[in-house]
């Protein structure tokens, strides 16, 4: 594998497991709004957008008010009402902690507002890990390449130093759209066949099998 300086990563699904969180508080939210819940496998297939694009996918008659109130809802339901467990996936902090002691340049890309990202980077305790970070309300939503082309130009970074690591279509579009390597991971929200369609240089399944591509090397214990 080719050795990356910077290493960007999503987060909802490929570094935290919290997939069922975000489907169960979109569900709720149509509920709490009179409209029909989309099924488990609609609402998991929009993780990775802004929070507006994913509402105005799932319920595309939606007005603009209407995504307002959708949007509102689902950070009531995610943030107060929804109790659905987040944790990192395993081998998630033996991979930041051991990329960070090989001396690599690591940031996030994701779906998330900043918001958002500063409340689980609390909770998990790794913001140390990432020297920068790009979200949802501050960048133009996957898979536009904005949010890789900016932290390229921050963190002055040429595009073949770098490697975008994702479990969506929206990640690895963005990363090909953006002339960087990707690397798909199948633990989270698209399978194998969708991630293939961007071409990544590699599918892992599982942060161990990424831990050994990126560093050569298994996660011990």
């Amino acid at each position: 594998m080719h050795n990356y300086k910077l290493v960007i990563f999503d987060w909802d699904g490929t570094l935290m497991d919290s997939v069922d969180r975000i489907v169960f508080s979109m569900q709720a939210t149509a509920v709490a709004l009179s409209l029909a819940p989309p099924a488990y496998h609609q609402a998991k297939q929009i993780i990775g957008l802004s929070l507006p694009k994913a509402i105005a996918t799932l319920f595309p008659e939606a007005n603009e008010e209407q995504v307002q109130l959708l949007t509102a809802q689902y950070k009531h339901q995610y943030v107060e009402v929804n109790t659905t467990p987040t944790p990192l996936f395993d081998h998630a902090l033996e991979l930041l902690v051991n990329l960070t002691n090989e001396d690599k340049i690591l940031a996030v890309a994701t779906g998330k507002a900043r918001a958002g990202l500063q409340r689980v980077w609390l909770a998990s305790d790794t913001e140390h890990f990432f020297h920068a970070s790009r979200c949802a309300d501050e960048s133009i939503s996957k898979p536009d390449p904005d949010m890789i082309n900016s932290l390229l130009k921050e963190l002055k970074i040429e595009k073949h130093q770098a490697v975008m690591i994702g479990d969506t279509s929206f990640d690895l579009e963005m990363a090909q759209r953006a002339g960087v390597d990707s690397i798909g991971v199948t633990y989270g929200v698209h399978d194998e066949k969708v991630l293939s369609t961007y071409q990544p240089k590699a599918i892992v399944g599982s942060l161990a099998e990424l831990h050994q591509l990126l560093l050569n090397r298994a996660v011990k214990g």
